[in-house]
């Protein structure tokens, strides 16, 4: 026996084989204001960090299955950002190219990390998705043009959302033991939305599927009363809130929407930080932020779970700098740490 194989009981095949069976945590402070469990699935802790480690690991997966990708092909994506890193860290590991087109009003953070994983990465203006500019569909005419290469399409690839129905809903049924209440998250492809509320629903129709919308988005109007009408003129949020339904979220079981200020967004951010100690990004916070306000509306004793998407380092220049926070108006919103005596060092110097 190799010395590899003694160990394959123990051990997972690669990037991709580590990839989801993540956590479900507690959240102290919210459960106990509300009498509900909430509950915040720790897609940070995937190995590339964020939620979007799934969709990417089942779309190449899916293109490499149909011979779409052939050895030392191209990836090319659209990409807010994580699902970018997300392809990048699969290209590595499975010897294709990656080559990522972003709009211009991301954090910095995300593109310096994209091109230290060795991705291929341009920066497009940010446009509505009418405009034929539109990054998504700059990075399908991209694809069309290379040789050997695809288009992972995340927003209307379905394998993004089927995925989630087969991995991360089974999961959640599982840690719960099945007594999850409802389930509650933000989208922007609407492939963890839907896959993860088809699956709850599969098991128990009863179960409550509620979508977060940020401000500029239009989901919130379209589930309310079914048309793409956008509440408020932008968000801080990043990579979620969409004007149109994608391929991905279509005929998911939405059973109500909340539209979430960045106020509040931005106000649970940090207490996750300094209550839970879990450093996270703007999509956690809103997804908590309509996870308290889902508790509130249900009333104490029941079990309500969230997605806690991606860590906060790729943010520290926005949504972590009090300046930014400032020229946005919502500094107030954003506690600074809680206040300590200074420790004296001289008396543990060596003179």
């Amino acid at each position: 026996m190799s010395v590899a194989g003694s160990f394959a009981g123990g051990s997972v095949s690669g990037f991709v084989g580590a990839v989801g069976n993540t956590p479900l945590i507690r959240l102290k402070g919210v459960s106990e204001e509300t009498g509900c469990e909430i509950l915040g699935k720790a897609e940070f802790m995937n190995p590339g960090g964020s939620v979007k480690d799934r969709a990417a690991s089942a779309i190449v997966l899916e293109a490499e299955s149909r011979g779409e990708l052939p050895p030392g092909g191209t990836v090319v994506e659209g990409t807010a950002g994580n699902t970018g890193i997300g392809l990048a860290h699969v290209c590595n590991a499975r010897g294709y190219r990656c080559v990522i087109v972003m709009p211009d009003n991301q954090s910095p953070e995300k593109y310096a990390l994209l091109k230290m994983l060795g991705a291929e990465v341009h920066q497009v203006p940010t446009v509505p998705y009418s405009n034929p500019n539109q990054y998504q569909k700059v990075a399908q005419r991209l694809a069309a043009s290379l040789p050997n290469a695809v288009w992972s399409n995340q927003f209307d690839n379905t394998a993004n959302r089927d995925t989630h129905a087969r991995t991360t809903g089974p999961e959640i049924w599982a840690q719960t033991n099945g007594r999850i209440d409802a389930f509650v998250a933000s989208t922007g492809t609407g492939g963890t939305f839907a896959g993860v509320a088809q699956y709850l629903k599969s098991r128990r129709p009863a179960i409550r599927c509620v979508l977060a919308d940020p401000p500029g988005s239009s989901l919130y109007e379209y589930v309310r009363g079914g048309t793409l009408r956008a509440t408020g003129s932008g968000s801080i949020t990043e990579g979620i809130g969409i004007s149109r339904v994608t391929r991905n979220l279509e005929g998911a079981p939405i059973d109500e929407a909340v539209h979430i200020e960045d106020g509040d967004t931005v106000r649970h951010v940090y207490r996750l930080l300094y209550e839970e100690g879990l450093f996270l990004g703007s999509t956690s916070g809103i997804n908590v932020a309509a996870a308290v306000r889902v508790a509130h509306s249900l009333g104490p004793g029941h079990i309500i779970v969230t997605v806690l998407c991606d860590g906060g380092a790729k943010y520290q220049s926005r949504l972590f700098n009090r300046e930014w926070l400032e020229q946005k108006g919502l500094a107030a919103y954003a506690p600074s740490p809680p206040a300590r005596a200074p420790i004296a060092l001289q008396a543990a110097l060596v003179a």
